[in-house]
């Protein structure tokens, strides 16, 4: 019997090597070789054959003036914090791809969303490749959708799921997972790189010519990413990460690509005994709970996609010895060093025989730079033992000069901050308003010097 051929397919670029190599020849990256059945080549001979493209007929080019263009009509999934990060709702013919690590929610949040659509009269269509059909009847009613109407099917084969969305037509359809599915196209097992981007291209294809809305649920790897070839995040409409510790009952969905909405769109959700619930005010989870104001604690305003949120910044300065540390969690460790070069040179706040740890309360990520300032005066509060008054907060970006640069939007993380009680904002000169907000006092600096001098006076 002759022995099947296998080939080793990059997981990150898709590209193929005859021979396992510690690094990809195309794109570089290493271990990300992994082995596979190779293609049949009797299954396509006839795809590239010469006398079929000659039947092919050229496309017609139309100019963009004569393209009649409408706006995407959203329908509402009954969830308003997967309704902010889809952009609105699901749309007619989009596909979405949603990861994230094992048992945080994905299917949950899914089946209560086809549930919701399915109550407001459309069709709806869940189909599961790694439980039974019963599995999924038994979470739904410890969710408690009791006499849900939601059309389950347990199926693998593309030719088959294809055949069913044909007939069934639904309006949504959540395919579980990607990864399972499979083509009799293509020899190799379900799950490798050419499967998923054949079974995700032709799942695709047939969301964009029926108008039937697919929601692609994607395996991650142990690094976080989603599983297979970024082609597969170029193929979708939109990209949803869930982010979140499974110890943590909070979890984030963040929009990492979307064509009809904005990116970096965040949703906050709360996992309960009846599924995943949202969160109405998500800062009230990224700020601490304090009777009194504690040094080294500093209130900011970060942007979430459209979403002002109000994120508590702790700084923990102690003595280092010999050979201090510089910690951070949730924000860049290298943008830590380089503020703490800043505050030494143009504050004259010296940290260099100190350990300097620095958090971002909640879980949460910030990549901002806005952050800058809300850092520097949480170090200065901690070393000089010294609480910021209370409601107070500061947001704004520091260069290497010493200046405090602008932050985008910031009237709309003035009047977030205003609204959920503080009384008191530092924040750069550019940002300060041409009206006054009711119950806030606005401090524009315009340095970092500037800034820690106001904070002494206010102390």
């Amino acid at each position: 019997m002759a022995k099947e051929k296998t080939i080793y397919t990059c997981t990150e670029c898709g590209g193929t090597s005859p021979r396992w190599l510690g690094k990809c020849p195309h794109c570089t990256a290493w271990n990300t070789l992994i082995e596979s059945s190779a293609e049949n080549p009797a299954a396509g001979k006839n795809r590239y054959s010469p006398q079929f493209q000659s039947l092919a007929k050229a496309c017609e080019v139309t100019a963009l003036a004569d393209i009649e263009a409408t706006d995407m009509t959203r329908t509402p999934t009954g969830h308003e914090e997967l309704d902010r990060v889809l952009g609105g709702g699901i749309v007619e013919g989009g596909v979405v791809l949603i990861g994230g690590d094992p048992g945080i929610g994905k299917s949950t949040l899914l089946l209560q969303a086809l549930d919701s659509l399915q109550r407001a009269g459309l069709n709806t269509l869940y189909v599961t490749g790694e439980e039974s059909g019963a599995q999924v009847a038994l979470r739904s009613r410890r969710l408690g959708l009791d006499g849900s109407q939601v059309k389950v099917m347990a199926e693998i084969q593309l030719d088959k799921i294809l055949a069913t969305l044909e007939v069934t037509q639904p309006a949504v359809a959540v395919i579980d997972s990607i990864q399972t599915v499979y083509s009799d196209q293509l020899t190799s097992a379900p799950g490798s790189v050419a499967q998923v981007r054949e079974c995700a291209a032709h799942l695709t294809r047939a969301a964009k010519s029926s108008g039937v809305c697919i929601v692609l649920v994607g395996h991650v790897t142990k690094d976080g990413a989603l599983a297979g070839p970024r082609v597969l995040e170029h193929m979708v409409d939109t990209v949803l990460y869930f982010e979140g510790d499974t110890h943590s009952s909070f979890r984030l969905v963040r929009a990492i690509k979307n064509r009809f909405g904005a990116v970096n769109e965040i949703g906050v959700f709360a996992m309960t005994e009846k599924g995943l619930k949202g969160v109405s005010n998500p800062s009230a989870m990224f700020l601490s709970q304090h009777s009194e104001p504690v040094p080294g604690s500093c209130v900011m305003v970060t942007l979430e996609g459209t979403r002002p949120l109000l994120v508590e910044i702790q700084a923990l300065v102690d003595d280092g010895g010999p050979n201090p540390r510089r910690l951070s969690v949730g924000l860049d460790r290298d943008r830590l060093a380089m503020l703490l070069a800043v505050l030494h040179r143009h504050a004259g706040v010296a940290c260099m025989d100190q350990d300097v740890f620095v958090n971002a309360v909640g879980g949460v990520r910030i990549s901002e730079p806005a952050a800058d300032l809300a850092v520097m005066l949480a170090i200065a509060s901690s070393l000089r033992g010294k609480a910021l008054p209370k409601g107070f907060l500061a947001f704004g970006e520091v260069g290497l000069a010493g200046e405090v640069r602008p932050a985008p939007r910031g009237q709309e993380r003035l009047k977030e901050a205003a609204k959920l009680g503080f009384s008191v904002a530092v924040v750069p000169k550019a940002n300060a308003p041409k009206k006054p907000i009711e119950g806030l006092t606005i401090h524009a600096v315009e340095r970092i010097e500037q800034a820690l001098d106001l904070v002494r006076s206010l102390q």
